[in-house]
């Protein structure tokens, strides 16, 4: 019996590591490298980071922040788009996706800010494309947004007349 016993202590053991390691290998940022670059852009743009930002930007993305943004700066862009009352940028997160087409996916994350946007969160789409090389850029951007706001869904961020799109 005792053996038996410790076989299914092993088991036991051994189901949940199993378990464990596949949470920590299926959070979203992990199921795909769109989701990681956009959570990684959006992290960097809103901590004012530019080098590591402007990198995950496609051709025609970086172009535009270029000739847009002031000082060609992509967290310059973003951080008119925040109320000073939002205060400072905290985190973003993913949210969901969607694919289109084959090497696209349009990505909805959610960001806090230290003031008033903590609990409902501020919306950003992102729309990641895959480059010929394999790698992805951001090639579209849009919301930063109160999640309250009845546009705030990622199939209206992902419009042409969404708030805050670039290009």
């Amino acid at each position: 019996m005792p053996a038996k016993r410790i076989w299914i202590i092993g088991g036991g053991i051994g189901f949940l590591a199993l378990v464990i390691v596949l949470t920590a290998l299926l959070i979203p940022e992990g199921t795909h490298p769109a989701y990681a670059l956009a959570v990684d852009f959006v992290k960097a743009a809103g901590q004012g980071d530019d080098e590591p930002a402007l990198a995950a930007l496609g051709d025609d993305l970086r172009a535009y922040v270029a000739q847009e943004c002031p000082e060609g700066s992509v967290s310059a862009c973003i951080a008119e788009y925040i109320p000073e009352d939002w205060g400072g940028f905290l985190n973003a997160v993913f949210r969901r996706a969607q694919p289109d087409g084959p090497r696209a996916w349009d990505i909805l994350l959610l960001a806090t800010y230290a003031e008033n946007q903590g609990f409902s969160g501020v919306c950003i789409y992102n729309r990641a494309e895959q480059q010929e090389d394999g790698s992805w850029r951001i090639a579209r951007w849009s919301g930063w947004i109160s999640c309250d706001d009845p546009n705030a869904g990622l199939s209206a961020l992902a419009q042409a007349s969404a708030a805050n799109r670039a290009p």
